[in-house]
């Protein structure tokens, strides 16, 4: 056997040995994410929007703020999204003070008649404990940051498959399941093949899941930088004191300078995505690749007044394509299914390792890959 597929087998299985408990630990909690949606219907964590036949108004943003507002009359209204695939809905995140790391409520209110429609549970439920083993394993930023480096080593376990798997098939037809030999060929030969068949999608997942591992330290960096010069650059005004502001005004003054473009979320005065006197408002365009990213605009709040409109760096860009392309969430559920099937494949990928492993025998790596036959000394008979 040749030094260099010595190489490439050391490295597919140090780095599949390593990260492969983790890897199966995110395809098993990824697949009910995928239909996170759906899911939460069922349980009743999300509904459909109320069909209006010719109803296209929709109430002042206002009054739904307000209406959160006397839910929950010590709280701040933090922030307030909508989704470009559910405009019916608007989402009102309520916090204990209007920079609290963490939300005390999620209200939804129905966008045409301003009609509460019910509250989202915080950290309940079985999709957020999937979400969070899925995000971080309950560990926080080390978490997330320890589960992108298994997907970098996915990776490495991918290359390096590919380069086993080009000695492996130039003894064998391609496709080939080896049945009638021993067991553990038999997966062998099924763990190579859907490796294959899978090889990109698993790529394209680990990749943007690594990217997706970084959102804080990006997110983090652009605010510290490019908003952080932006509020700087328009915010000479005093904090707000208890002033009564408009958020509907400041969203007509954003739709006459860029009028093709949706709200994706709005964050208020004196938050770390704003401004001490300004809103900030975050939208998507209005095809297919700008629906992914945002544009950040400042808006006066005192005044209703756009005061800059920016533009997100490469590194924030690549962040945010690279999310629905992780969860499979810009096709909708046809590709949703796909998704999942290609999970579930992933899943007998990565098991089989697992068994392989486990089932593995005293054998050279091209015994255990079934290019040549065990030979056994039996000694003389005498």
């Amino acid at each position: 056997m040749n030094r260099s597929f010595r190489n490439w087998y050391w490295v597919h299985k140090w780095t599949s040995l390593i990260s492969t408990l983790f890897l199966l630990m995110l395809c098993v909690t990824g697949l009910p994410l995928i239909f996170s949606h759906e899911i939460d219907e069922v349980f009743g964590s999300a509904v459909e929007p109320v069909e209006m036949p010719g109803v296209t108004s929709q109430v002042s943003i206002d009054q739904i703020a307000a209406a959160a507002k006397q839910r929950k009359p010590k709280d701040v209204v933090q922030y307030m999204f909508q989704d470009s695939d559910e405009p019916e809905f608007w989402w009102v995140t309520m916090a204990t003070s209007i920079d609290a790391a963490e939300a005390s409520a999620y209200y939804v209110y129905d966008a045409r008649t301003g009609e509460f429609i019910y509250e989202y549970p915080i950290g309940q439920g079985f999709m957020n404990l999937m979400y969070r083993l899925h995000l971080d394993m309950f560990a926080g930023l080390s978490g997330t940051l320890f589960l992108g480096a298994m997907g970098l080593l996915l990776a490495a376990s991918l290359v390096s498959g590919v380069m086993i798997y080009g000695r492996f098939m130039a003894r064998l037809q391609f496709g080939s399941v080896r049945k009638k030999r021993n067991q553990r060929l038999k997966w062998l030969d099924l763990h190579n093949l859907l490796g294959i068949v899978t090889l990109t999608w698993l790529m394209v997942v680990g990749v943007t899941g690594v990217i997706n591992t970084l959102s804080v330290p990006i997110f983090g960096y652009w605010q510290n930088t490019e908003l952080t010069r932006m509020i700087e650059g328009v915010s000479s005004d005093q904090p707000l004191a208890n002033e009564n502001v408009s958020v509907q005004k400041a969203l007509d003054a954003v739709k006459q300078v860029s009028p093709d473009t949706y709200v994706s979320f709005i964050a208020f005065p004196g938050n770390s995505f704003a401004g001490p006197s300004h809103f900030g408002f975050f939208m998507n365009g209005n095809t297919p690749l700008t629906s992914k990213l945002l544009t950040p605009i400042l808006v006066e709040a005192r005044t209703s007044t756009v005061t800059d409109v920016g533009d997100m760096p490469w590194y924030v860009t690549a962040l945010l394509l690279s999310q629905p392309l992780h969860y499979g969430d810009y096709g909708g559920l046809p590709l949703k299914i796909i998704w999942a099937l290609l999970d579930i494949l992933a899943i007998v990928v990565l098991g089989s390792g697992v068994y392989l492993w486990l089932k593995k025998r005293k054998l050279t790596a091209e015994q255990r890959f079934g290019l040549t036959e065990p030979s056994f000394n039996l000694g003389k008979t005498v």
